[in-house]
């Protein structure tokens, strides 16, 4: 669903895009190309009203109750997610729980800010079936020797996610940034 929607709104976009302009290149032919079409479908919309009433009425409201359900199941799909907010943990003696994401990302955060050099750490978990996947968002110290870095980062995610809390760990990217040089900091 989310590619539709992705592509849906891209079509859009364009098709706005061109209006405008199409609009900003040529203001009076497009009002007159406007004006035209809107008499024309006017004039058409009036002769199927005369020809039948009861037919139009009903194609109203076909119209308007089909826009109503697309649109509306669209704009649902879009707002509410159906994904599940935990993912499924289950313990050798064969219980189960299930962990809720935000849990994992507090513990991920609290456990990465205690690493040297690192600044800030801003974990988003998502369950993708048995496993989690996770994007790490870092802020390092401006100096640091980023390949190690990287490295101690992965490894640690690695031992907190699969050794401590049990789950299995599916796509892990990290995203390093370095803080600024202070300039009175090199003084």
């Amino acid at each position: 669903m989310n590619g539709f929607n992705r592509l849906a709104a891209t079509l859009l976009w364009l098709a706005l895009l061109a209006a405008i302009l199409t609009a900003t290149i040529a203001p009076f032919w497009s009002i007159e190309w406007l004006q035209t079409n809107l008499t024309g479908l006017t004039t058409w919309l009036e002769a199927v009203k005369q020809e039948n009433p009861v037919y139009f009425v009903v194609g109203q409201a076909a119209v308007g109750i089909g826009a109503l359900l697309i649109f509306g199941a669209l704009i649902f799909f879009e707002v509410i997610t159906l994904r599940r907010r935990g993912v499924r943990i289950h313990t050798a003696e064969g219980g189960a729980a299930e962990l809720d994401t935000v849990s994992v990302a507090r513990r991920l955060q609290w456990h990465l800010d205690q690493l040297a050099e690192v600044i800030t750490v801003v974990p988003n978990v998502r369950p993708r079936g048995g496993s989690v996947d996770i994007r790490l968002e870092i802020e390092t110290a401006p100096d640091i020797d980023i390949p190690l870095k990287t490295d101690e980062v992965v490894e640690v995610t690695r031992d907190i996610i699969e050794q401590d809390m049990g789950l299995r760990l599916g796509k892990l990217d990290v995203h390093i940034r370095c803080a600024p040089f202070d300039p009175e900091w090199n003084q």
